[in-house]
């Protein structure tokens, strides 16, 4: 059987050291944003997928049948922009960071991915969201476009996005991923209820190539990124490198900071609008079978 994996253009995650390495039984499809693989999950079209949790938890609150079966990598959200803006080492408060923004526009990816959660309910918090206008793109790439024309002011998404902000727009961090949202389940991997049910040995064969692929993202990190741009053809090495240093918490297993954190979301999605009843743990989360491949313990906190 040939599983149908569903996976983001953010370079960083072990679904490309995968394709590289051109694992069999596996058919991988791209898509712009997290919500856009929730939809294909409800049409029948993937076994599999690496996605945010918030596009997933909307998707359960609307029976879409699919769960998370192990993590990846947390933190991957980012406040980026060019090098004339204030940041984080101005001034250490979120509140003055985004209130620079009165009267402006932030680029995000599409509405309901992870991103923007984090970016409207950061603004709901400090008390700018009339203030700020928030500008939805179907892919990050044109996030980043929007930043270099002078389109959006700043973006926030992808640790990718912000190395490349940096990279082509002389731009930086504003706001760093674990100061923004800590523990956030940047990545997750999702996968069909019913396939968890009948193909417990067909995936825990891919959750161990995962977490061997997480390892080779947190010890061999150079390495990592060498085969990365290599693979792909159009990124630098240096590039990577930079993405792969900005956000560098890569593990599968599915720790209690890593569920915590995703329940917040639970409530945050609620208040915002998103979904319109509580998410249950037990309805997102089913961690036997990758505490089962993993073992105790976690290495999210092998980096610091």
């Amino acid at each position: 059987m040939n599983l149908r994996i569903g996976h983001l253009s953010t370079f960083y995650h072990t679904a490309i050291l995968l394709m590289a390495e051109g694992k069999p039984g596996m058919q991988w499809r791209l898509f712009g944003t997290g919500p856009a693989i929730v939809k294909a999950f409800e049409k029948g079209e993937l076994d599999l997928a690496y996605c945010g949790l918030p596009p997933a938890i909307t998707g359960i609150a609307q029976s879409v049948s699919i769960t998370c079966i192990a993590g990846g990598h947390m933190e991957g959200t980012v406040l980026c922009g060019k090098n004339l803006l204030k940041d984080y080492s101005d001034a250490p408060d979120l509140a003055v960071i985004l209130g620079q923004f009165r009267g402006r526009r932030i680029g995000v990816p599409g509405k309901g991915s992870i991103h923007d959660v984090i970016l409207k309910a950061s603004l709901q918090k400090t008390g700018l969201s009339a203030d700020v206008t928030v500008v939805n793109f179907a892919w990050a790439d044109q996030v980043l476009e929007a930043v270099v024309h002078d389109e959006v002011a700043a973006a926030i998404g992808t640790p990718a996005l912000a190395a490349a902000v940096k990279y082509y727009a002389g731009g930086k961090v504003l706001y760093p991923p674990a100061k923004l949202w800590p523990h956030n389940p940047s990545c997750g991997i999702l996968a069909g209820r019913v396939l968890l049910e009948t193909q417990r040995d067909l995936l825990g064969g891919f959750l161990r190539a995962h977490e061997d692929a997480t390892a080779f993202l947190r010890n061999r990190t150079g390495e990592a990124a060498k085969i990365i741009a290599g693979y792909l053809g159009f990124a630098d090495e240096e590039l990577v490198l930079e993405a792969l240093r900005i956000s560098p918490k890569y593990c599968a297993q599915l720790t209690d900071e890593y569920i915590a954190s995703t329940m917040e979301f639970v409530k945050t999605q609620r208040a915002l609008g998103y979904i319109d009843r509580d998410v249950t743990a037990a309805e997102i989360f089913d961690a036997s079978l990758i505490r089962e491949v993993h073992g105790p313990g976690e290495h999210y906190s092998d980096v610091v």
